[in-house]
């Protein structure tokens, strides 16, 4: 059976559980193991560019260290994509990546519901590299770090708030949930706010399912 690893390049295992427990919303991915890992030396949340910096290599090693058909880097800034890219033999996607690209095929213009007001430059340059920032409404704040997005019941109000304004304000036709934790949210915000709302790790293994189904990787 092929395998697919996710890693959460921060050391917070309860973020690797709401990473899982993203997936696991997910449609059956087929014969493809799905294992989750967490980056044991690393901060707990990758909320600045130091942080980013600081698990860029880590992130490569952790992959090299355990062999896989294709590999999934479980946070929004994708720390190491290309660097992964350029050691690795095999498949590797960003969830950032995967959930502007999902956001760009459902038509329209998406928005981003970013953390924290100082995610919002590195989403920008992410865009601008991908070509992509003609596809984006609006990338607003909710100012909530990776350690308060866990408390789901002190944290729903603010994201129907912001992707309310994503909608209404900005004209977004979707909205991207801009965090590896944030996965659980995303029936409850698609109901109340009737537009799709993507879950970049759900984006992210769904695109490397389709990459190894369609024999990307040597066997």
């Amino acid at each position: 059976m092929k395998k697919i690893l996710v890693l959460n390049p921060n050391s917070s295992t309860a973020v690797t559980d709401k990473i899982a427990a993203s997936y696991a919303l997910c449609p059956a991915t087929g014969p493809y193991s799905v294992q989750f890992d967490t980056l044991a030396v690393a901060p707990p949340g990758i909320e600045t560019q130091r942080d980013v910096e600081e698990v860029t290599i880590p992130t490569c090693d952790h992959f090299k260290a355990n062999p896989a058909q294709g590999y999934v880097i479980g946070c929004f800034s994708d720390p190491g994509l290309y660097l992964c890219r350029q050691e690795l033999d095999v498949p590797v996607v960003g969830i950032a990546e995967s959930a502007f690209l999902t956001g760009m095929s459902l038509g329209g213009r998406f928005g981003i519901m970013a953390i924290k007001q100082g995610s919002i430059g590195r989403h920008m340059r992410a865009l601008h590299q991908y070509g992509l920032m003609d596809f984006l409404a609006a990338d607003r704040p909710l100012n909530l770090g990776v350690q308060e997005l866990l408390d789901e019941e002190s944290s729903i109000g603010r994201l129907i708030e912001v992707g309310r304004t994503l909608r209404d304000v900005d004209g977004a036709r979707s909205l991207i949930l801009g965090c590896a934790s944030m996965g659980a949210y995303r029936p409850a915000l698609q109901k109340e706010l009737g537009i799709p709302v993507i879950d970049p790790v759900q984006a992210a293994v769904a695109r490397m399912v389709g990459l190894l189904t369609l024999g990307y990787v040597p066997e």
